[in-house]
């Protein structure tokens, strides 16, 4: 199937057309079109009047997985180009939306019917020329005809009944939303966003409007879509025949799995039963009912990077920097100092899920479900977490959405809501999604490598089913609970299209009523450094694909400056070069090898570089043997000249691209405020100005503390 008249070339980007076009011709004319092709067919896929039922297990699949397909004709070929195609796109997502969210509701029940599940129209497995409406559920072990039941029943009773007209009027305002967010960005498109666009027209013929006349259409159109045309597009998507199920198994012995009549008595039995309407309960209450008194701000200051830091009354800091990157974009971060780090370590088990746990219950008198409804058509979100060395709360907003996003970081300090059903559906799925864990066996490989690591120190537990029913719900939230009672040593960061004199008063009104304890507090080293020494550990694991992944991690101390941040960063990109060459190209024995090396600064300065590939078991300790020769030939003679500067104008490429991303000013702001470190001055100067005897030095200097740790999973020989 690699011939011409199958073969598409995209190229999107800044290029001179011509050239490229040219270069094109040259690569790929020559390519002749082979003598008695094989004709590309379409195969048609036969309906079925019953059901048709496919079991497979396996013995390192972790979960029950239920498909079940409702097979339908696909939209004509020949009508894509119309607006209709683009209106019956927005239908099938309407539903599946509308049904998504239902049945994330009966996930966030005290006894759940499956771990998760979720429905999506798309192409029935692999063909092309039917579509299927399908539902997926993920089932606990001994659930998998409860799991299907309930998948099976919130379609029937949304095919039965249609969806209220409140789930519609929000799904139509989160759809226009999130369009007209795409329509304020439409100047700012990246290159892999058309391609996308492009490699969907070429495989499947998917038209490619503009997004003017997207936005101008729709916004037009789906006011005037009633709930009943939805309705009915899912009684003819979901009809009495065309059923198809497959079940996804682990390969557990004394586990008991449903036979194929036991499947379809399930299907037969939900159609059989007598159903009720959803009913759509939403409260019309405002995110919060009273406005907190608010504080002022008492310092305004000019900050690095063009920003402006303002200081409140309760002492929390505020950096400001606006951009014109993205019209319809604010970024919010946030940090302060302590962490779990400041828990004791015989409570690993409750800090180990602080963020799963404390958002279980929503915020203020909303549920998690209820806040998703109540913020419909607002693009907006916070959420808290507590790290190892800090606590924070990030988000994300449109500039309109402000006051929202400000809101929910206010009630995220002040108002966590605690829900006994579902915290119990938390630890119900839990439980089924750890117990066949260890059949993964990356999971030996990540145990192995975290021993190999951190020994045995607790704050790197793992969490296991049979540890679940020890979690404390109070416990947690006490925890959480101390981490933001004190505000008054918060750095918030916001960047992107945010208008200072706008952003200010609520800034005042919801920042500056966080409650403030003054106390003064800083993380702890909790001995989380790597072991130092070589240590290597090499163990079989029965695999069914034969394979061995190796990982070496190399470990040391180094200055942290920018300068040795971006020799590192070399080093990691050279070395996988070099591989590149040698490992793959040269012994064939791996599709890749992974390299990546960092520089952290907390709780000290410690350096460390991954390396990590999979092969052949009888190719392991060869390969092994020649990462450790490709570090040892670049201490010795440093890097190719041609290599160093490939790098080099990769990354003044994207230090130059980078200038115009949000996130990337975040990352610097929130370095120079975190770590007092200014990653940005220089940087075009510093790239250019390291040399390959200063990489060579470095290199040196960081392999010779001789601290290297290998873990190696192989189905083969572990000499």
């Amino acid at each position: 199937w690699y011939r011409p008249d199958l073969q598409g070339v995209i190229v999107v980007g800044d290029i001179d057309v011509d050239q490229i076009e040219a270069k094109i011709k040259k690569i790929f004319g020559p390519i002749k079109m082979p003598k008695d092709a094989a004709e590309r067919k379409y195969f048609p896929v036969p309906d079925n009047k019953e059901p048709i039922i496919a079991i497979a297990k396996d013995k390192e699949q972790q979960v029950n997985q239920v498909y079940v397909y409702h097979k339908h004709d696909p939209f004509p070929e020949d009508l894509k180009n119309t607006v209709g195609y683009l209106i019956y796109n927005y239908m099938t997502s309407a539903v599946s939306n509308m049904l998504n969210t239902r049945l994330q509701e009966l996930t966030q029940t005290a006894t759940p019917p499956f771990i998760n599940a979720g429905v999506e129209d798309n192409d029935f497995v692999l063909a092309k020329t039917k579509k299927a409406f399908m539902g997926v559920a993920i089932c606990k072990e001994g659930g998998i005809e409860t799991g299907l039941a309930a998948l099976m029943r919130e379609i029937e009773r949304a095919r039965q009944f249609g969806f209220t007209e409140g789930e519609y009027t929000r799904m139509k305002a989160d759809y226009l939303r999130a369009l007209e967010n795409v329509y304020n960005e439409r100047s700012k498109m990246k290159s892999e966003q058309f391609v996308s666009q492009y490699v969907s027209n070429f495989i499947n013929g998917d038209p490619i409007p503009s997004i003017e006349d997207e936005y101008a259409l729709m916004t037009q159109i789906v006011p005037n879509i009633p709930l009943d045309n939805v309705n009915q597009l899912l009684k003819s998507l979901v009809t009495d025949s065309n059923t198809v199920v497959s079940l996804f198994c682990p390969d557990k012995p004394g586990v008991k799995l449903p036979t194929e009549a036991d499947i379809k008595k399930v299907l037969t039995d939900v159609k059989a039963e007598k159903l009720e309407a959803y009913v759509d309960k939403v409260s019309n209450e405002p995110l919060m009912k009273e406005t907190p008194k608010g504080g002022k701000v008492i310092k305004t200051e000019k900050g690095p990077f063009e920003s402006t830091i303002l200081t409140l009354n309760n002492g929390v800091r505020v950096i400001l920097k606006s951009t014109n990157f993205k019209a319809d974009e604010i970024r919010m971060s946030s940090f302060s100092r302590g962490g779990t780090s400041l828990f004791d370590e015989k409570d690993a088990l409750q800090f180990k899920q602080i963020n799963e746990v404390a958002g279980l219950g929503g915020l203020g008198n909303f549920s998690i479900v209820d806040l998703q409804k109540v913020l419909s058509g607002k693009v907006a979100s916070a959420s808290a977490s507590v790290n190892t060395l800090s606590e924070a709360v990030s988000g994300k907003c449109s500039p309109k959405d402000l006051e929202t996003m400000l809101q929910l970081t206010y009630l995220s300090f002040t108002a966590p809501r605690m829900d006994a059903a579902a915290f119990e559906s938390y630890k119900s799925r839990l439980k089924a999604q750890l117990a066949n864990m260890e059949v993964n066996p990356n999971i030996a490989l990540s145990d192995s490598l975290r021993k190999e690591l951190y020994g045995d120190n607790p704050r790197v537990l793992r969490i296991k089913a049979d540890m679940v029913d020890q979690t404390d719900y109070q416990k947690i939230m006490d925890m959480y609970k101390d981490r933001f009672k004190d505000a008054s040593d918060f750095t918030f960061i916001f960047v992107g299209n945010i208008d200072q004199a706008t952003a200010t008063p609520l800034i005042e009104q919801y920042l500056g009523s966080l409650p403030s304890i003054n106390r003064k507090e800083d993380f702890r080293d909790v001995n989380l450094d790597i072991r130092k020494g070589e240590h290597k550990n090499v163990f079989h694991r029965e695999l069914q694909t034969q394979k061995a992944t190796v990982c070496i991690i190399r470990s040391g101390e180094c200055e942290y400056t920018l300068k040795n941040q971006l020799m590192m960063s070399m080093l990691s990109q050279l070395l996988t070069m070099e591989y590149t060459e040698t490992v793959r190209e040269d012994e064939g024995a791996s599709y890749g090898v992974g390299v990546s090396g960092d520089i952290s600064l907390y709780p000290k300065v410690e350096a460390t570089l991954q390396i990590s590939f999979d092969t052949n078991p009888e190719k392991r300790a060869k390969m092994s043997s020649l990462i450790d020769k490709g570090i040892n030939d670049f201490i010795a003679n440093g890097p190719k000249a041609e290599n160093l500067q490939k790098v080099k104008e990769y990354m003044l490429k994207n230090y130059e691209a980078n200038q115009k991303e949000n996130g990337y000013w975040m990352n610097i702001l929130y370095s120079y405020f975190w770590e007092n470190s200014d990653m940005a001055t220089g940087y075009a100067d510093t790239v250019n100005g390291i040399t390959a005897a200063d990489l060579q030095h470095f290199a040196k200097d960081f392999f010779s503390q001789n601290n290297r740790i290998e873990v190696s999973m192989t189905s083969g020989d572990t000499k």
